[in-house]
């Protein structure tokens, strides 16, 4: 049975643990010795190198008692900011953070619960396969960690990643593939007063191409937005140069596709009527992942939540996780709720009831598969 007090206590311990993205090495090395503890052959890759950390991601192997498949629990040590120095705090069996800082529920809840889960699990003698746990540095901003992960480490077909908000029986099924859209547009400087006729305003061509596009909600399935705009120097220079950073995204890659050339066209029909270009660079920071009832992860994750008497709730996402990445490697893994509220907000929560129920699931999903 799940240990509600030292639970709590974990999870308090982790978030006080600073951790912000590329800086988990403190974390890293407490979740290393505590699953070493649970028996865990744990191995740090060298991701962090390739990423920039000061730790790899952490793989560790738990050795099973009985013949069943092999589990995969995932979920990212990194916090977003301002993520350092957190005091969280329970009241009205809620937490949260009592300063201007994020919780780091996201994703220190997740991993929390797959500590306390397994740890039940063994405690009880209960059977279970082999258990392989994965947790990643700098998943927020870019999956860099999952995307520099040893797969080769890795035996799993079935995985689970707790990093999502809705509470526990909420299970992620499908995610958007999304597109990084990065612009440089030419333009010519002058004097804006003296001779403006002379230049060319970089401004202006963006500001035209802009204009032309379709962002936003662009139907059920696919989004896009322009996020960044940088360039000019003076008032008196007409603008040489604008670098703009924009994405897209979509459930079927196909509008995706179709959403990327898009707007690259609208950048260089805007360009070529002001006599000038503009230097386009799609780059796919992940694909996109859909299951359904059909596949044993989710009708594992059903009947689990059944189980615990949770109302199961199968919903797609418009944001990227890890679970993105670990499907394009051929893990069939959904992400599954684990109670969070107004993630990287200063107002971030979490209630101790999803907390609890979150190490619940993690538990019976163990027992479940055989």
């Amino acid at each position: 049975m799940v240990n509600k007090k030292r639970l709590l206590e974990e999870f308090f311990e982790l978030v006080q643990i600073d951790s912000v993205t590329r800086t988990e090495g403190k974390v890293a090395k407490v979740l290393s010795q505590k699953l070493m503890e649970l028996g865990a052959d744990v191995y740090v890759d060298d991701a962090a190198q390739k990423v920039g950390s000061d730790t790899g991601n952490i793989i560790a192997k738990i050795k099973g008692n009985a013949n069943k498949p092999t589990l995969l629990f995932s979920a990212h040590m990194d916090t977003v900011v301002p993520g350092n120095g957190i005091k969280p705090i329970i009241k009205d069996e809620i937490i949260y953070s009592e300063g201007e800082t994020i919780l780091a529920a996201d994703d220190k809840g997740g991993i929390a619960a797959i500590l306390e889960g397994i740890r039940s699990i063994k405690e009880n003698n209960l059977e279970h396969g082999d258990i392989e746990v994965v947790l990643t540095i700098a998943e927020e901003g870019g999956l860099f960690g999952v995307k520099n992960l040893e797969y080769g480490k890795l035996e799993a077909k079935m995985g689970y990643v707790l990093d999502s908000d809705g509470k526990p029986g909420t299970i992620v099924v499908q995610g958007p593939a999304q597109d990084k859209i990065d612009v440089v547009v030419k333009g010519k400087s002058a004097h804006a007063g003296v001779s403006p006729e002379e230049g060319i305003s970089a401004i202006q061509v963006a500001s035209k191409a802009i204009s032309m596009m379709n962002l936003l909600r662009i139907d059920e399935d696919t989004t896009a937005n322009i996020g960044v705009i940088q360039g000019g120097t003076a008032t008196n220079i007409v603008t040489d140069k604008v670098e703009i950073k924009a994405e897209a995204r979509s459930v079927l890659e196909e509008k995706l596709n179709a959403q990327s050339k898009h707007m690259e066209e609208c950048f260089i029909k805007a360009a070529a009527e002001f006599g000038t270009e503009a230097e386009v660079k799609i780059e796919r920071v992940y694909s996109a992942f859909h299951l359904t009832e059909e596949d044993l992860v989710v009708q594992n994750a059903i009947k689990a939540a059944e189980a615990l008497g949770f109302a199961v709730t199968m919903k797609a996402t418009g944001g990227g996780s890890d679970t993105n990445i670990l499907n394009t490697y051929g893990i069939s893994t959904i992400n599954l709720g684990v109670g969070m509220t107004k993630p990287h907000t200063t107002h971030e929560s979490i209630s101790v009831e999803d907390l609890v129920n979150s190490a619940r699931y993690v538990e019976e999903l163990i027992k479940t598969v055989g």
